[in-house]
């Protein structure tokens, strides 16, 4: 702190010796002491505050780079959440066309089925029962994605189906030579 050496020191000593006496000189070194830890004290305490503020100014800087990273990382979220509802949203229209798509093919198959079924039926009253096809074959290209949702063979309007079964023919078996 200050460069006083050891024989400044002791030259010091003697005048105050000479000058205040040997009965003032404790007192007085008491007190000089006193006032070299307060100012030691006062000057450490200085030290802390300016040690705590500038830690202080870290930490603010600190929360300030976290702020920005969670800004940062919320529009990210942000972006990302927009554009899974965009495919969303892509997804529900994609659907809504092919369930109506579906609904036309459907109602498609429905008149082919009663077309076919009244077409069989004007035979029945006069010819032997016509079986009903199992699968209609009037399918188009467009109809083919709806085709193995669909089976047109569960509709049949009760005019086509006649009075007494038809005998069934047990399919033929292989023989095996």
């Amino acid at each position: 702190m200050f460069d006083i050496s050891f024989g400044e020191l002791l030259l010091i000593g003697v005048v105050a010796l000479v000058v205040l006496g040997p009965e003032r000189l404790p007192t007085v070194a008491r007190t000089v002491g006193a006032l070299i830890g307060r100012l030691q004290r006062f000057v450490s305490s200085v030290k802390t505050d300016i040690q705590r503020e500038t830690s202080l100014s870290g930490l603010t800087e600190l929360r300030s780079d976290i702020q920005d990273a969670a800004q940062t990382f919320q529009r990210h979220i942000e972006t990302e959440l927009a554009e899974v509802k965009a495919s969303a949203d892509g997804l529900r229209s994609e659907f809504t066309m092919a369930a109506q798509s579906a609904e036309q093919a459907l109602a498609e198959v429905k008149d082919s089925v009663s077309a076919d079924a009244q077409a069989v039926a004007p035979h029945a009253a006069t010819e032997e029962p016509a079986a009903v096809p199992a699968k209609s074959s009037v399918l188009t290209p467009s109809l083919a994605m709806a085709a193995p949702l669909i089976e047109p063979s569960a509709y049949v309007p009760p005019s086509a189906v006649p009075s007494t079964p038809p005998t069934a023919t047990p399919p033929a078996s292989p023989s095996h030579s």
